[in-house]
This record gives C-alpha cells, sequence and structure tokens, in this order.
C-alpha cells in the first residue's frame, strides 16, 4: 500500500501495530478485537502521524497555538472564538497528496461502502480519564471527497470550544 519512501499513515484495522500512541483508545481497542477474531466493523485506522502531516502541510500548528487562549479560557465565548477560528483553518487545509491516496486506497480495499469517521484521539479512553462524546462522528459517509472531507472534520473536532474546555 505504501512505498518505501511514504510513511504509513493506514494501518489495517486488525494490525498489530495499532498501539494507543499510533491510533488512540478507541483504534487500539478495535484493533485488539479484530486481531481477536471478535465482531468488529470492516475498516482501516488513520494514524496519528496522518494528521500531524495535515498540520504541517498547512502550516497550522503555530497558527492553533496563536488562537488559543493562554491557560484556560475565560470564558464560554473565547473557547468559541478560538475554536471557531482554528476550525476555519483546518476548512482551508488539504490534505497532502500522497495521504488523500493512501487514505482512497484503503477506502477502496473496502469497496468504497457507506463508512463511519471517528476520532480516536490518543488522549481518549485513559485508564485515567476519558474523553468519550468531545469529537464528532461522521455516519454513512459515502464516497472519496465526502470521505476525505470527514476525515479533516474529525480531525477539527478536536477544536470544538467543548473539547478546548474540556482540556483546559
Amino acid at each position: 500500500m505504501t512505498s518505501l519512501s511514504q510513511p504509513t499513515w493506514i494501518l489495517p484495522l486488525a494490525s498489530d501495530q495499532a498501539a494507543l500512541a499510533l491510533v488512540g483508545g478507541k483504534g487500539a481497542n478495535l484493533a485488539r478485537l479484530a486481531r481477536a477474531g471478535l465482531p468488529a466493523p470492516d475498516g482501516f485506522l488513520i494514524a496519528t502521524p496522518a494528521y500531524m502531516a495535515f498540520l504541517t502541510a498547512n502550516d497550522l500548528t503555530a497558527r492553533i497555538v496563536d488562537a488559543l487562549p493562554e491557560g484556560a479560557p475565560d470564558s464560554p465565548d473565547q473557547a468559541e472564538r478560538a475554536s471557531t477560528l482554528i476550525r476555519g483553518l483546518f476548512d482551508q487545509g488539504r490534505i497532502p497528496p500522497d495521504l488523500a491516496a493512501q487514505i482512497l486506497a484503503a477506502y477502496a480495499n473496502l469497496g468504497r461502502p457507506a463508512v463511519a469517521v471517528r476520532s480516536s484521539a490518543t488522549a481518549e479512553d485513559l485508564p485515567e480519564m476519558s474523553f468519550a462524546g468531545q469529537q464528532d462522528t461522521y455516519l454513512n459517509v459515502v464516497g472519496d471527497d465526502a470521505l476525505l472531507a470527514a476525515v479533516v472534520d474529525c480531525w477539527s473536532s478536536l477544536w470544538t470550544a467543548r473539547a478546548i474546555n474540556y482540556r483546559a
């Protein structure tokens, strides 16, 4: 699926490389279920370096930091303003072509069915805290363009006002 010059951003659902730091708690647990032969939906995992590649390709890291209030937001309005700015940056961003190609190849291997795009942030489902419900889920996503848009929207949902406040 990848050449030696391309990073591996996509893992099969049952990958033994699917660790918390690479695919988040939900992804790691789904991979464990799949490897054990238990019922798990067919799919694939988009690893954390893919999110980082998106940030880098669109020069977003410093812009996100600049948009965030220092320390905890003083008010819900402050978090909402930061969220609106950051999510607007994601809306303007583009998935790097080689990453998009890997995502679409994995989707094609599934037969391009309706899929769910769900977050599995590395800070989710930890033993000491849970971020359940903080990021958005997209159901019945069909088609290449819709899939890529849903992936960006899912990444963007790390920056809702609710998620910013919860992390603070």
